[in-house]
């Protein structure tokens, strides 16, 4: 089984308002990500921190499983951790970003395809530079898990490139939406 994790803890301080129930396109941010994995993976956990309670009824009519990370101000792997506790028993999971609006669905195939041949980590790449979101095989589960608050999960990517798959993807793949000038570049150029 295949799972999303999707990193929605954030206090999104640039934006000044919680940029996730924000609009593009007529939908709102943390819905659009959702429906990019919705019929992709097995089971979908959207991991909350700061303020849940603003999202909470919205993932509750989406009919996604959440958690809280109320240690989310320690920083991204701690949300991913929590996450991953919940799909533990997975054969793999995507990291995904829930400011990240227009993932594409194509790449999200692709990368499982990658996964079933071999790949332990499979990651968008963009003019060189990689992206979100990243399948990481169960193998690495345990490797992440037990990442220090000093470490980031692109250590456990590291100590795997061997095992790396990447695939081009467009810009979306390295763009996400933290400040209102990214909203209305998003909204204009997307």
């Amino acid at each position: 089984m295949i799972g999303a994790i999707i990193m929605a803890a954030g206090e999104s301080k640039r934006m000044g308002v919680q940029k996730l129930l924000l609009e593009i396109k007529g939908k709102p941010l943390i819905q659009r990500i959702i429906e990019s994995f919705k019929d992709i993976v097995d089971e979908i956990v959207v991991v909350l921190g700061h303020q849940p309670k603003d999202l909470i009824p919205f993932l509750v009519k989406m009919q996604v499983q959440w958690t809280v990370n109320y240690g989310y101000q320690e920083g991204m792997i701690s949300t991913f951790k929590e996450g991953l506790r919940k799909l533990e028993n997975f054969d793999a999971v995507f990291l995904a970003l829930g400011d990240q609006p227009f993932v594409d669905k194509g790449f999200l195939l692709k990368a499982v395809e990658s996964w079933k041949g071999g790949a332990k980590v499979v990651s968008p790449i963009f003019n060189g530079k990689k992206g979100h979101p990243v399948l990481f095989d169960h193998s690495l589960f345990g490797d992440i898990l037990a990442l220090r608050e000093n470490q980031f999960v692109r250590d456990v990517i590291h100590r795997h490139k061997a095992e790396l798959g990447l695939i081009d993807s467009g810009e979306w793949a390295v763009r996400d939406l933290d400040t209102p000038e990214d909203l209305e570049d998003i909204r204009t150029r997307f």
